[in-house]
């Protein structure tokens, strides 16, 4: 039986979808940048963190990590799947996300349609729904 390990998206600006996603989500955070990463940047012409074509994000253990990797082309059409996220106060958590750079897509009667920087849908459900 699979296990799910990663959830990629690709996207423009790597490093900036990876702090959104961290900052939307309990217990994750960018992956730190150890002297190891640093030189693997630098030998590819990179100045640091900001221009890293694979941002890691990581949560707490045995939960799913996230990939941002560059991509050429910008998102064209509505995403095939989504992520639900959870909070006791959906117009609170609402908030917060919009002044992170979220945008609102649509509203229904217990839930949010959000969109991430790049577009990039999600819905913000109320805590404790099944």
């Amino acid at each position: 039986m699979a296990l799910l390990h990663d959830i990629v998206f690709d996207c423009r600006h790597p490093a900036a979808q990876a702090r959104f996603w961290a900052e939307l989500l309990d217990d994750y955070a960018v992956a730190p940048y150890d002297e190891a990463e640093l030189e693997r940047l630098r030998a590819r012409g990179l100045s640091g963190p900001e221009e890293d074509p694979t941002v890691l994000v990581e949560g707490p253990p045995g939960a799913p990590r996230m990939w941002f990797v560059l991509v050429p082309e910008p998102k064209t059409v509505k995403n095939r799947v989504h992520l639900d996220v959870r909070a006791a106060d959906v117009e609170a958590e609402g908030a917060r996300l919009r002044a992170l750079g979220a945008v609102e897509v649509a509203r229904h009667e217990n839930w949010i349609v959000l969109a991430d920087p790049e577009g990039n849908e999600f819905c913000l459900q109320p805590a404790g729904r099944g």
